[in-house]
């Protein structure tokens, strides 16, 4: 529990307590009464007060606070001491709900800070030296024992199994080996192992996800602002309002001063906007949190009413929609021979091509053979065996065949294994999409949302992604300023339109879109741009967040019609005179209450759709064939 919401709490407390102490004083006849419920309204409402006098000395604007303030005080005056005690108990335990949601989003940051350590084991000579994490320097080792917090962010020096939740919302561990990237904040599960410093403190993965959070934490959004801005112009106007009422009541109507007062007063506490105030903020905060233990980082509350309103979407291709790691879909050979399968393997597996990779794998299986092997500039590979000259590489221009054709034509790479010129073996390859891509398209595509792809691959290969995943559009061989100009086009046919990207390439037209989104895994330079970060480069995610965004905007419209119809009722019931005091504090302080307690709801997770329960892109053929 936070300093604020202990303050709070007690606050609550000695409220109730004063007000039980003097409902009990008063049914024993006992004089004294008046004096529990002065404690009672001093104990509950001393805080909102404070801030509502400095707010109008300091800042020159009118609040709810003073309001309230005034209504108790204005009860007391006419000998209505429980109500205007009840009055501040109520708001005060409404204040503390609030307090309760504002600070949900900061326990989760502060949850975060505790995860990253602050010390680290620094690598000297023989020795472990405990430093302080901010002394570390690029090229630094440190030691990570088994069970402990990664200190910084590194390249790993040994294979180890590491816990990204922290960081991805991820709650499976990830097997990490020599060479890949691990994250400050993240749990070591497997064995001890050495890591190289690669960032500095203050730029690490984790640094950068607390700056963006705490960010989202102090910009409120639109539709919070709005209410914030009319508050002060709606509080002007009910503190003309109630002395209006008095003497229009008392002097035309001809009630009685007494009465005339006392509906002034009503008309004090019922028509404060405390339930509208509290429509947006505490809902905001809490799908800011909800989001972030999911791994998808808003940078303000404004992206996520943006998001829900949401027409057209634009993807980047490779690493976005695709997993930026070709694997081989298709192997034709022309000669039963057991030998061009090893060939493959040999060969490639000498080469520091990324192709390479990807067909070392589809052919791991086979036996190696020892060759010596050449590599061709602008064609390939060339090795001799068996007095036959084999080259493996692009198709030549004098290579003519349906398949090559054929695969060019669906996008795909293809390779040629020959043997003395004579085509032998062909092989092609592509960059699959993701798991559950075709399935996160079908989602917005229901939705209403047209989805459409950027890419600066070639127009065979962003054809036949295109077609697979169901796209509505997209274009091919987009440089840099071509993905700026089609988003700028976009939004002035649509009036909200986002990009999803990775790359330095993306970040212009992330910067230019109504919403930015980057992937967790790409460039810093997306992150720093965009709107809203998925931190693990999962699409599913993306779906989560426009339902959650969807599910802020219906909850925040519930609330905004609620309050005010509320306002509007106990306004007209106290003109009607069967409104009490009592009643009216219980009908507005109450309202407000479950206008909290309604964007509460946003800390719950979503239910996980059905469509993401199944294999990832069963009906994608290419998954079939590729390995």
């Amino acid at each position: 529990m936070s300093k604020e919401e202990k303050k709070a709490f007690f606050s609550t407390l000695f409220c109730l307590l004063f007000l039980i102490g003097g409902k009990l004083l008063m049914a024993l006849s006992q004089p004294l009464y008046p004096l529990l419920f002065v404690l009672a309204i001093i104990s509950g409402g001393w805080k909102q007060t404070f801030e509502g006098i400095s707010e109008l000395i300091n800042e020159r604007t009118l609040n709810v606070d003073l309001l309230m303030a005034l209504a108790a005080i204005g009860a007391c005056l006419i000998g209505n001491w429980f109500e205007g005690a009840m009055l501040t108990f109520i708001f005060c335990l409404s204040g503390a709900l609030e307090e309760y949601a504002t600070n949900k989003s900061t326990k989760e940051i502060t949850a975060l800070m505790n995860v990253a350590p602050n010390e680290a084991l620094k690598i000297c000579g023989d020795e472990h030296v405990t430093v302080p994490v901010e002394e570390l320097k690029l090229g630094d080792l440190v030691f990570v024992p088994k069970g402990q917090a990664i200190p910084i962010d590194g390249r790993m020096l040994n294979t180890s199994l590491i816990d990204e939740s922290a960081i991805s919302g991820e709650s499976v561990p990830v097997e990490k080996n020599i060479d890949d990237d691990a994250f400050s904040g993240t749990i070591n599960l497997g064995q001890a192992f050495t890591l190289e410093v690669t960032k500095t403190s203050d730029n690490t993965l984790f640094a950068h996800i607390l700056r963006l959070v705490e960010h989202a934490q102090n910009e409120q959004s639109a539709t919070a602002t709005f209410i914030e801005k009319i508050e002060n112009v709606y509080v002007k106007i009910v503190l003309c309002a109630v002395p209006l009422m008095i003497l229009f009541t008392h002097f035309l109507i001809g009630w009685s001063f007494s009465e005339s007062f006392y509906r002034g007063m009503v008309l004090l506490v019922v028509a404060s906007p405390c339930a509208l105030v509290a429509s947006a903020t505490p809902a905001t905060l809490a799908a800011i949190s909800n989001g972030a233990k999911k791994g998808l980082l808003f940078k303000s509350g404004k992206t996520l009413e943006k998001l829900a309103d949401l027409q057209v979407i634009s993807f980047d291709k490779t690493g976005t929609l695709t997993q930026g790691k070709p694997r081989v879909t298709d192997y034709e050979s022309f000669f039963d021979d057991p030998i061009i399968p090893q060939l493959f393997f040999s060969m490639e597996r000498q080469s520091t091509h990324p192709l390479a990779v990807a067909i070392t794998t589809f052919f791991n299986n086979e036996n190696t053979l020892e060759l010596q092997v050449e590599e061709k500039a602008g064609f390939g590979l060339e090795t001799k065996h068996m007095n036959q000259i084999w080259r493996l590489g692009k198709p030549t221009e004098k290579q003519m065949h349906p398949l090559i054709e054929r695969w060019h034509n669906e996008g795909k790479t293809v390779v040629v294994l020959s043997r003395n010129n004579q085509i032998a073996a062909l092989l092609a390859l592509i960059d699959l999409p993701k798991p559950h891509t075709k399935e996160v398209i079908e989602y917005f595509q229901e939705e209403n949302i047209q989805t459409i792809m950027l890419t600066g691959d070639n127009f065979g290969a962003a054809s036949y992604v295109a077609q697979e995943i169901g796209l509505n559009d997209f274009h091919s061989g987009c440089l840099p300023t071509d993905k700026t100009t089609l988003v700028k086009e976009q939004q002035k046919k649509y009036t909200i339109n986002a990009m999803v990207g990775d790359g330095i390439n993306d970040a212009p037209a992330l910067a230019t879109a109504s919403i930015g989104i980057a992937m967790g895994e790409g460039t810093d330079v997306a992150m720093e741009v965009a709107d809203m970060v998925l931190m693990k480069n999962d699409l599913t995610k993306l779906t989560y967040s426009h339902r959650l965004a969807k599910k802020m905007k219906r909850i925040i419209r519930q609330n905004i019609v609620f309050s005010l119809s509320v306002i509007l009722l106990l306004i007209a019931s106290n003109f009607l005179q069967f409104l009490t005091l009592p009643l009216g504090v219980i009908g507005h302080e109450g309202s407000t209450i479950l206008v909290i307690l309604n964007g509460l709801r946003l800390l719950l997770p979503l239910k996980e759709l059905n469509r993401f329960d199944e294999t990832p892109c069963e009906t994608c053929p290419l998954y079939k064939t590729a390995r």
